[in-house]
């Protein structure tokens, strides 16, 4: 994540804030319709996306303070992606996850992925503020086009490592469940934190590297949610009939 010190108008914050909003918007879109059948209420999608970008507000001082005070580049990038995972945890977890319309497996995944979206839509915001400001619109849309097939997308598969674990944990106890969503903490942190040592590396060859491993991951875990979907939904139909 970055924070940029510039001068800005509030012409430049208008557009940082719809460049950052579109991209996660776009896969908010895809998410909800891929579970249209079992729809979520709306107003608490709404406020699973904006407690992700609450998020980015608490995560800046502590990966400002992980930087100046960690030294090793392996440490560094571990530190970040473990705050950033972590508050998105901490924010689906006190607003969302405890209420009664998280009542099957696969609304795990969905809310976990939501709060990433509003995580990763604040942040893009950032990413944009200094290009627009210097007058640099290409650059701009480059950075936010790459960060759409990028870091959006690791920051939803990340999230929805936690979401996964927790879903197919629904069944099981207190100790089972919090061994599982530790699990998928730890998981989701070595995603991101492989995924920034690659992306932040000099080179073409890290950069393709990085976005492999996104997309690879990615098909695996869409693979696993629609696994989720099929024993969760055929369940049910199987109790109605």
């Amino acid at each position: 994540m970055a924070c940029y010190n510039t001068h800005v108008t509030p012409t430049t914050l208008g557009y940082a804030f719809i460049g950052g909003l579109l991209p996660s918007f776009i896969w908010l879109y895809f998410l909800l319709k891929e579970d249209a059948s079992h729809p979520e209420p709306k107003k608490l999608i709404a406020l699973a996306f904006v407690a992700g970008m609450a998020a980015v507000p608490l995560a800046l001082p502590l990966e400002q303070y992980a930087k100046a005070h960690l030294t090793d580049a392996r440490s560094f990038f571990t530190a970040w992606a473990l705050i950033e995972e972590t508050l998105k945890y901490v924010m689906a977890a006190t607003f969302i996850l405890w209420r009664r319309a998280v009542d099957e497996a696969p609304d795990y995944v969905i809310y976990m992925m939501t709060v990433a979206l509003g995580f990763a839509s604040a942040e893009n915001m950032l990413f944009l503020i200094a290009p627009l400001s210097n007058g640099h619109v290409i650059p701009a849309l480059f950075t936010g086009d790459l960060r759409f097939l990028g870091s959006t997308l690791l920051h939803v598969i990340a999230s929805a490592t936690i979401g996964l674990a927790f879903a197919f944990s629904a069944h099981g106890g207190p100790v089972t469940r919090v061994a599982a969503a530790s699990l998928g903490l730890i998981l989701a942190t070595a995603l991101h934190a492989a995924f920034n040592a690659l992306i932040i590396s000099e080179g073409t060859s890290t950069t393709l590297a990085a976005f492999f491993l996104v997309w690879t991951v990615a098909v695996v875990f869409f693979a696993a949610f629609e696994v989720l979907k099929y024993f969760q939904y055929r369940d049910s139909t199987n109790i109605t009939h």
